[in-house]
């Protein structure tokens, strides 16, 4: 093993319960120090990733932020306290971790990334964590971990709801096979706009650390997430996994070779007139159950759209909703008309954010959010509806 530094006596004590698994063992646990982790983003995610892999021995680890802390980053974002709002996010967590593990080496990038620094910023690291908070910078380390050959370990959250899942495998998916265009700004609400639950980032960014342990052990080949989607529902307390292949007709998957990094803007809204077609309704990117009850008490028209499993379908509806689970979306489009209103709706509004981002980029600009979903149908509208 003459590529792979060894460990001196201290870390040997420090990673003593890694060196007593016959998976890591002493083997492992050098590649581990020998290993390169970016992480993009130092927020609910990134923190709690950060700490995981510090703690794990990983050798180098880069911290690319160019946020400052805010009192309200504390509810969830783990590697900070009181004082350090105002200071660069980059700056507070680099001391933080140095402070957990001083055997590594930790590189903070207090920059914000773009398409004219990615290959710059990405290039020098085994792979990258994404743990950012909005389309532009998912879209860009996506395509650059692409072009690069990096894999793109990433996360997302919502309300109650966490999703994981590593992109960019030989032979495997990446993030625009799922989503292949970026979604029109405002169709999404972000965690400010729709709130989360403060532990839910520290139970996906944890994942994010195991599946990158995971890959620094094993390699991409052996990935245990390959063709996987992880969906969290932090309320039931349970997983759900969807399988995820390439798509054929992706083309950052078919040549990464040809991908042309861009910048995509970073807006969380635009003024209606602006997203407006003539003599045509603008569609608001989410609405809540009260405004729903009012359509179908005026007879407005609409498709309501359940986009939750069989199983729960079962267990309890919204009269009058037609069920498409999520996973299945891509495939029936067709039954879907582009000019209708289309209300979609799951158990509290993660999925159907997701499937509402989904859809619009295709085209299907009345689709629009129930937020809270079936559970807030059933708390604030018709009690009669069983909740779960």
């Amino acid at each position: 093993m003459p590529d792979l530094p060894g460990l001196a006596a201290a870390e040997e004590e420090r990673y003593g319960r890694h060196l007593s698994l016959p998976e890591v063992g002493e083997l492992g646990q050098r590649k581990l120090k020998a290993a390169k982790v970016l992480l993009v983003g130092l927020g609910g995610l990134g923190s709690p990733a950060a700490l995981y892999l510090a703690a794990a021995g990983v050798g180098r680890l880069g911290l690319l932020d160019a946020d400052r802390v805010e009192l309200s980053n504390l509810q969830r974002q783990v590697l900070y306290g009181m004082a350090d709002i105002g200071r660069p996010k980059a700056e507070a967590a680099a001391e933080r971790l140095r402070a957990a593990n001083p055997e590594i080496e930790i590189v903070p990038l207090a920059v914000r990334l773009a398409a004219a620094n990615a290959e710059e910023l990405l290039g020098p690291w085994d792979l990258v964590i994404d743990g950012s908070d909005n389309a532009a910078t998912r879209y860009l380390v996506n395509d650059a971990c692409l072009q690069l050959g990096k894999p793109d370990v990433w996360g997302a959250v919502l309300r109650f709801e966490g999703q994981l899942a590593v992109f960019g495998l030989p032979g495997g998916p990446c993030y625009r096979c799922l989503f292949p265009e970026p979604p029109p700004p405002g169709t999404v609400p972000s965690c400010a706009e729709a709130g989360v639950l403060g532990v839910l980032p520290g139970i996906v960014g944890t994942l994010q650390a195991s599946a990158a342990i995971d890959l620094l052990l094993h390699g991409a080949a052996g990935s245990a997430l390959a063709g996987r989607f992880l969906v969290y529902d932090g309320r039931r307390m349970s997983f759900r996994e969807i399988r995820l292949e390439a798509d054929p007709a992706c083309p950052s998957c078919a040549d990464p070779g040809k991908i042309v990094l861009r910048d995509q803007p970073y807006l969380c809204s635009i003024p209606q007139e602006e997203n407006a077609v003539a003599n045509q309704e603008v569609i608001p990117a989410a609405i809540d159950v009260a405004t729903l009850d009012a359509w179908r008490n005026e007879g407005k028209p609409h498709l309501l759209l359940d986009v939750r499993e069989q199983h729960e379908w079962d267990h309890s509806r919204i009269e009058g909703a037609q069920l498409m689970p999520l996973r299945g979306l891509p495939a029936r489009l067709e039954e879907l008309d582009p000019e209708a209103t289309i209300v979609v709706h799951c158990h509290h509004g993660g999925r159907s954010a997701q499937a509402v981002q989904y859809l619009r980029a295709r085209g299907f600009a009345g689709a629009t959010n129930l937020a809270g979903g079936i559970d807030a149908w059933s708390l604030q509208v018709d009690p009669a509806v069983p909740r779960y």
